[in-house]
């Protein structure tokens, strides 16, 4: 029984030595990681990228303006996960062409935080997901990681016999530059821009390129009646007068606004979208109304809603809530369909109202309702603290910039909170509670009564002659 048992040990112990030999004698080659890999095991794990990737070597080589762009865009992890899938090929810009030639309003556009899915996409336009070294170079388009497809040629040989490569508009000045067995880095001479960073970067510049601050030669309003005077044409000496006696003794015109022309009336009496574009320049050149402004132009279009009622005849003003009241909405209050429109339809009033105006007016009947865009509500103005302060209860807001803009047909109020109408379920407390009331202004000072002592001690003062030496005796 001994010999076959020990010729079956020596059996099984040869079947266990076979595949480690084996393995020992083939030739070792590097493997790529296949299409799939990482997720057989642990649920889909990402797939690691080891020292001799092609990452790696972007990393740690001389183009250092590109890799500090990739960490800036956040795209690390991005690119381990399709170096993980495939192969890549990455372009890389050199180092001039990003510091000295990039034209720097369009370096500024791309480092922007609001900015960062743009540069993203411009970052990822330079990677193809494919191995494409210079010997096995593609005259034809190729997609890349943004989604866009970029044109590969080859240009005609030069002195030296050699072909050229380009890739979009720029020509490959490296080829080859880094290999390594997942990919391959080429250097180009200058940055490619995909279509949809270009159009990005259009329309942020539209907006920034809006030129006038303030009209010049803005038309005065009466103060009166907050109408826009006429200038009279010059009388020449001894003319006779030009009203009738009857009509220069009759009281003026009503306070109430003449009667605007309904919408689609067709008739444009005033260019609306220029003086829109005017005060939203101005908004951003003021400083700390930059969401307001974003939020007209880009997040909904009553930036072109409102020129179109300034060109036929309709007046406004807007309660503009600054920065700081803007960032404590939440993303509930802003996700709802509409939700942005019904905020700032509720902070627009359909008169030509100035800070003098409203405050004269709670000043005089103590509390004043102002019709909204967003009918039927109302918003509510009292005197507060020397101010104008709107809205009820821990909602409300103080006039806190008056007269950011007024040229007789728009009229931007600075607030502090944003508002909503009593009863919303959106509405909640926008406001600092630690804030202050601002300062009262030149046309609000209040007269302070002196007690009996005081006033007792300025008139013995003024008998010795030293009344103008004490600061609270001088009227």
């Amino acid at each position: 029984m001994g010999a076959p048992v020990h010729g079956a040990l020596l059996l099984f112990l040869l079947l266990l030595a076979g595949p480690a030999a084996a393995e020992d004698a083939a030739p070792q080659e590097p493997t790529l990681p296949a299409a799939g890999a990482g997720a057989g095991s642990g649920g889909g794990a990402a797939v690691g990228v080891n020292s001799n990737s092609v990452l790696v070597a972007l990393l740690d080589s001389h183009y250092t303006e590109l890799a500090e762009l990739v960490e800036k865009a956040l795209l690390l992890q991005t690119l381990e996960d399709a170096v993980g899938r495939h192969n890549v090929t990455i372009f890389a810009p050199r180092n001039e062409a990003l510091e000295r030639d990039l034209d720097p309003e369009f370096k500024r556009f791309l480092l922007e935080p609001r900015n960062l899915k743009s540069l993203q996409a411009l970052l990822l336009y330079h990677v193809l997901p494919a191995r494409l070294p210079s010997d096995s170079w593609p005259a034809a388009s190729h997609p890349t990681l943004s989604g866009e497809e970029v044109e590969l040629a080859a240009a005609a040989a030069g002195a030296d016999g050699a072909a050229g490569m380009r890739v979009g508009h720029a020509a490959v000045t490296r080829p080859d530059a880094v290999l390594r067995p997942d990919g391959v880095i080429h250097g180009i001479e200058r940055l490619l821009v995909p279509r949809s960073v270009q159009e990005d970067f259009n329309r942020r510049r539209s907006l920034a390129a809006i030129s006038a601050v303030l009209p010049t030669g803005a038309p005065e309003v009466d103060p009166r009646t907050h109408r826009l005077k006429k200038p009279a044409p010059p009388v020449p000496p001894g003319a006779p007068p030009v009203l009738p006696i009857w009509d220069a003794m009759a009281p003026g015109p009503s306070i109430a606004p003449a009667p605007a022309p309904g919408p689609s009336s067709g008739k444009h009496h005033f260019d609306g979208h220029s003086q829109v574009k005017d005060f939203i320049q101005t908004l951003l050149l003021y400083g700390g109304y930059n969401e307001l402004a974003d939020i007209l132009v880009n997040l909904t279009s009553l930036a072109t809603e409102m020129g179109r009622l300034v060109s036929e005849g309709y007046v406004l003003t807007v309660l503009a809530p600054n920065d700081e009241a803007m960032a404590r909405l939440t993303t509930d209050q802003l996700s709802e369909p509409g939700s942005p429109e019904n905020i700032l339809y509720y902070h627009m009033i359909p008169e030509y109202q100035t800070e003098e105006s409203m405050y004269n007016a709670v000043r005089r009947f103590g509390k004043v309702r102002y019709d909204t865009l967003r009918l039927p509500h109302k918003v509510v103005a009292r005197e507060a603290d020397g101010s104008v302060k709107f809205g009820q209860g821990e909602g409300s807001a103080y006039l806190f910039d008056p007269d950011i803009y007024t040229d007789g047909r728009i009229s931007v109020q600075g607030i502090d909170a944003v508002l909503f109408p009593p009863g919303d379920k959106n509405a909640t407390q926008t406001a600092d509670p630690h804030r202050k009331p601002p300062a009262i202004t030149t046309h609000k000072k209040i007269k302070l009564r002196r007690g009996k002592l005081l006033e007792a001690s300025c008139q013995m003062a003024d008998l010795f002659g030293q009344r103008l030496r004490f600061v609270s005796c001088q009227d």
